[in-house]
């Protein structure tokens, strides 16, 4: 694994150390070998690119106890590749400008003030396209945050949902119980009253259509 990550590592640093001859040679090159030059680079940039992506692959596929110190060259490496394309912005820059001099027949103060222009223009946009892509990966995490917490409200209402049905039913036992335990209460009490009849001549008068009943009922 890491014969074929130092493999990588040589074929990038003789790389980018041809894109930086070349680089450094656009800016004195007559048109036409500039033009070839600049295709030349960009080819070679992809190559690099790619590399990188094998180096980073390699990475990954080492244990992670063993990973530490080819996770700092990695680094070291994008930031050269960072360099080497703000170099090269630069020097396609310069191109553009004697290119569109030649052409307008502009002198070298507006091409130097169109220069800076062009390259703080070209950092602006990189600042911006850096904040959309933080602004994007903020809203993905947010949309998962809003996708977790609708996951949880609509457990907990299905908790909600079985526990009033558990009440409902508790009710209904309830009610059955209470009128269960009514029945039974007045039953108790008449028959209180009935056997207090059967020791009072006053109300045993009153009661007796009862008392008959129930020794009816009895036998």
């Amino acid at each position: 694994m890491s014969s074929d990550f130092e493999g990588y590592e040589q074929d990038f640093a003789v790389l980018t150390a041809e894109i930086t001859s070349k680089i450094a040679r656009v800016p004195r090159l007559p048109p036409d070998e500039k033009k070839q030059m600049v295709a030349n680079v960009e080819k070679q940039l992809e190559e690099a690119k790619e590399l990188l992506e094998q180096m980073d692959l390699e990475v990954r596929e080492i244990p992670p106890q063993s990973r530490g110190m080819y996770s700092n060259r990695m680094r070291s490496y994008k930031q050269e590749m960072g360099k080497l394309e703000t170099d090269f912005k630069r020097s396609r820059i310069a191109y553009s400008d004697e290119v569109r001099n030649e052409l307008l027949g502009d002198d070298g103060n507006s091409s130097e003030n169109q220069r800076a222009h062009l390259l703080d223009n070209t950092e602006r946009l990189e600042r911006s396209s850096r904040r959309l892509e933080a602004g994007y990966q903020i809203a993905v995490e947010t949309e998962q945050i809003g996708q977790e917490m609708l996951e949880n409200l609509s457990h907990d209402r299905e908790k909600i949902q079985r526990a009033r049905e558990r009440l409902r039913e508790t009710d209904a036992n309830l009610g059955k119980s209470s009128r269960v335990l009514t029945g039974m209460l007045r039953r108790r009490i008449l028959t209180e009253r009935l056997l207090h009849a059967e020791h009072c001549p006053v109300l045993g008068t009153q009661w007796q259509p009862h008392l008959k009943r129930k020794r009816l009922h009895s036998n």
